[in-house]
């Protein structure tokens, strides 16, 4: 493993495991422990850890907290005007194009606490800062916090059994506090898998005693960024960097839903509107594959011409069988619509159907 690469605090951690640790966004990180399918299967049935400390997270305070980020953000943040409540949102440039999709916690009376993508960590906290004013304050506490995602059916019991009776379970897309055999932590009803849980926020000195708490249940099993990846994609959960970049707008990714339509101007507000009245040329859909298994870049055929490529593509461990994204002409964005993978030298059949590709979790 190249030494350059940063760590997280649970590094030590995933190598006693007996992990498989690859470079993702500048960090050594576990892709898989016993395998991928066992992985995704065990988190749909029972509980599966998640190291995800890669992650970026921003405090922003002060009196202009939320007139700054309310311009900032295409989602409208009065709908978590309530404290610890919490919301999906995506930050764009000017001509509209997604720098990047976040969670936004209302975490404090003039305080929100804001989770990045890894990848995006130094452009997102630039962008940020290039338009921040002075009466707010924006800090990067990436450094000094852990991030460990608890999903499951059974990851809500396995969490009871660690905060106590006095223990509050927040709601769906909130925050709170709690104490997990006497280490602090936050406690987010979020998560990237279709399962219920929740991503359990903590300084980094504490992440190995959380963990260890958690890998002591029988029904937790640790995981890697390999199931991560199956499970949010049987969701049709977009990865940046492949279902969406700085060349795509919201609306023909098809999250026109997290931009406000009444919250008045932010950046790239006049360049979304453009796109949703005049109509996007593509769109991301969603299909079910036959036959092979597609991977992100593969050609998407229709009558034998290419139309698009493979954006985010696996073999759907629940499904058994392929599940793909794909940005296609929008006259063909169609649930039903028929289209060919090429998988090396073989096509695959594709028809497009709408995320979830699988219906029933403990959601």
């Amino acid at each position: 493993m190249d030494q350059e690469l940063k760590r997280t605090p649970l590094y030590d951690e995933h190598k006693a495991l007996g992990a498989r640790l690859v470079p993702y966004a500048g960090y050594a990180m576990p892709v898989q422990y016993s395998g991928i399918i066992d992985e995704h299967k065990a988190t749909r049935s029972s509980a599966g850890a998640f190291d995800v400390s890669h992650m970026a997270e921003f405090r922003v305070f002060g009196m202009g907290a939320f007139d700054f980020l309310q311009g900032l953000l295409t989602n409208d943040l009065h709908k978590i005007d309530d404290l610890t409540a919490a919301q999906y949102t995506l930050m764009c440039d000017e001509d509209g194009g997604i720098i990047d999709d976040l969670i936004v916690y209302h975490s404090g009376d003039i305080e929100y606490l804001v989770i990045a993508n890894a990848a995006n960590h130094e452009v997102d906290f630039e962008w940020m800062s290039a338009h921040c004013p002075e009466d707010v304050e924006l800090v990067d506490e990436s450094d000094r916090t852990a991030l460990i995602a608890l999903q499951g059916p059974k990851a809500l019991e396995v969490l009871g059994e660690l905060a106590g009776e006095d223990f509050e379970l927040p709601k769906r897309f909130h925050i709170g506090a709690a104490s997990l055999d006497g280490v602090p932590a936050l406690i987010a009803r979020t998560g990237y898998t279709g399962e219920d849980g929740v991503e359990i926020v903590c300084h980094s000195e504490n992440a190995v005693g959380i963990w260890r708490l958690l890998m002591s249940f029988s029904e937790v099993t640790p995981c890697g960024l390999g199931s991560r990846d199956t499970l949010r994609l049987e969701m049709g959960y977009p990865l940046y960097g492949n279902d969406m970049n700085r060349d795509i707008d919201p609306i023909s990714a098809g999250l026109g839903w997290t931009v406000g339509k009444a919250k008045g101007d932010f950046i790239g507000s006049k360049a979304i509107a453009k796109v949703r009245e005049s109509g996007p040329e593509r769109k991301l859909v969603g299909m079910i594959v036959e036959g092979g298994i597609p991977r992100p870049g593969f050609p998407v055929l229709r009558d034998d011409t290419e139309v698009g490529k493979v954006a985010s593509g696996t073999f759907s461990p629940t499904l058994d069988k392929g599940i793909a994204t794909a940005y296609v002409p929008v006259e063909h964005a169609v649930e039903g619509t028929e289209f060919e993978v090429v998988i090396r030298k073989k096509t695959a059949k594709a028809v497009v159907a709408r995320p979830p590709f699988v219906k029933k979790t403990s959601l």
